[in-house]
């Protein structure tokens, strides 16, 4: 992966969790500019997201080059990029360098984060318009 690349991470913006997590990630430099993405927002990346039928309101999604990760995947392949400068970075990187661990931790954190958005009253993106799914 050459220094231009573009890294994208689409993930919902309206939950703190996530954008708290996203705002600390960081990349290594060598990797490529890392792109956030409010996945409330309309973009070509949630075309292809939805087009592949992930539900983005159950997992986040980074893109490296013409490539998707979703989900437990996503924070996988995030962790194997991370720049691990600082705590947090380090502790993600513990946390989701292996495949498995990441399987294993992100349905919890899925469902903790799902928890926070029903408490929250914070509506879903519903990015596969299917009917009466508005709500966490």
């Amino acid at each position: 992966m050459n220094q231009s690349a573009e890294i994208i991470l689409v993930y919902d913006k309206e939950c703190p969790a996530c954008d708290n997590y996203c705002r600390m990630v960081r990349i290594r430099g060598d990797i490529g500019e890392f792109v956030l993405l409010d996945a409330r927002d309309p973009s070509a990346v949630l075309d292809e997201i939805t087009a592949l039928g992930w539900d983005i309101d159950q997992g986040m999604v980074l893109k490296m080059d013409s490539q998707l990760y979703y989900g437990a995947d996503a924070i996988h392949a995030l962790a194997l990029i991370s720049s691990q400068s600082g705590f947090f970075n380090r502790l993600n990187y513990w946390l989701f360098k292996s495949k498995r661990l990441a399987q294993i931790f992100y349905p919890v954190l899925r469902a903790l984060r799902n928890l926070l958005l029903k408490l929250l009253r914070k509506t879903k993106i519903n990015n596969l318009g299917i009917n009466n799914n508005t709500r966490f």
